[in-house]
């Protein structure tokens, strides 16, 4: 009788310290939840950014760029999603961020179709929609207010630029090249940018020969499978072009396999697209031939954008940020730099 009333006891003790416990912390817990809450809604502009995966290098550097800039600090309270490269996961998230009532809606399109009902959800909620990296295809402009991000079609340009000027170096502009592409998403504005300018620099060569173009999904893995694909069918490849770094790393990994060479005096040539890091570094190695900067760090872009619709002021419908070509004679200087990607 005795242990079983001790027992009780000590039961009931520690229950009455576990409810203590809980209204004390618990109190303080609800407290700092209505104080967030209030936070939030009264002293900071809500951001709602969906960025659509986290496919590359570039991404990664992108979302950080994002999340260093929209913080506390600078006033901002945000709300990030990641959709995990389905256009599906953006659209719920969109949707979330309109019944949430953020202030300013960003996001980054895995395709550019596929966006007029949401938007004009949106626009009809009274949010303005900025749009980071790539762009949209709507007949109503007005469902989103400005764009911010690169020029792809000026970047698959400066490829094509670029491979005009190595020919004539090389004293061969007028014999026969060979050239496979690597393609990112299909529908993306990456994918249509790049592919749009570097095939108008090719038309003007009618001894440039495209081989094949194939959608390697910006991934490495994907990029070696397609680039072992292209080796098999064609056996006198001269320049691969890929449309980001991670599908190079890939593609440079199937090449070396395959018993060829690449870079600078090698068998292949290779064009890259974003200038990460890394990528930078096989530039200054010669491994890499061109890398084309597609710049991730669109962060204060977009914070200047907000600070002048928040000023009543009016913006372009498009801005492009500032980006470079990398090669073996200027890519050391960069990577000296304090360079964030």
């Amino acid at each position: 009788m005795f242990r079983k009333r001790s027992y009780s006891l000590i039961v009931i003790g520690l229950l009455s310290v576990m409810t203590m416990a809980l209204l004390i912390y618990g109190s303080r817990l609800f407290t700092d939840i209505e104080e967030e809450t209030h936070i939030t809604q009264e002293n900071r502009i809500v951001v709602g950014v969906s960025q659509l995966g986290s496919e590359s290098g570039w991404r990664t550097a992108n979302t950080e760029s994002v999340q260093e800039t929209f913080t506390q600090q600078n006033g901002y309270f945000l709300i990030f999603n990641n959709a995990r490269q389905k256009q599906e996961n953006q659209l719920k998230a969109i949707r979330s961020f309109i019944s949430q009532r953020v202030d300013y809606i960003i996001f980054s399109p895995v395709v550019e179709t596929g966006w007029e009902t949401v938007l004009q959800e949106a626009k009809e909620a009274g949010i303005p929609v900025i749009l980071m990296d790539r762009n949209v295809d709507v007949e109503d402009e007005s469902l989103y207010v400005t764009c911010v991000g690169s020029d792809f079609e000026k970047e698959g340009e400066k490829a094509g630029h670029w491979l005009e000027r190595e020919l004539v170096e090389r004293g061969i502009s007028s014999q026969a090249v060979n050239i496979v592409i690597l393609t990112g998403t299909e529908g993306s504005s990456s994918q249509i940018g790049r592919s749009a300018g570097f095939a108008a620099v090719a038309a003007r060569h009618a001894n440039w020969n495209i081989l094949e173009e194939k959608c390697a999904e910006f991934t490495s893995t994907k990029g070696k499978e397609v680039m072992k694909t292209f080796l098999r069918r064609y056996p006198d490849i001269d320049v691969v072009v890929s449309h980001n770094d991670d599908m190079t790393f890939g593609a440079i990994e199937a090449i070396k396999e395959s018993g060829r060479t690449v870079g600078v005096g090698g068998d292949i040539m290779i064009l890259s697209f974003d200038a990460v890091r890394g990528a930078l570094e096989m530039v200054a190695d010669g491994v890499i031939n061109v890398d084309i900067e597609c710049n991730p760090n669109q962060g204060e872009y977009l914070l200047r954008v907000i600070d002048m619709l928040e000023a009543d002021e009016q913006v372009e419908k498009k801005y492009y940020v500032e980006e470079d070509v990398f090669t073996i004679e200027n890519v050391t200087q960069e990577l000296m730099q304090d360079r964030t990607y």
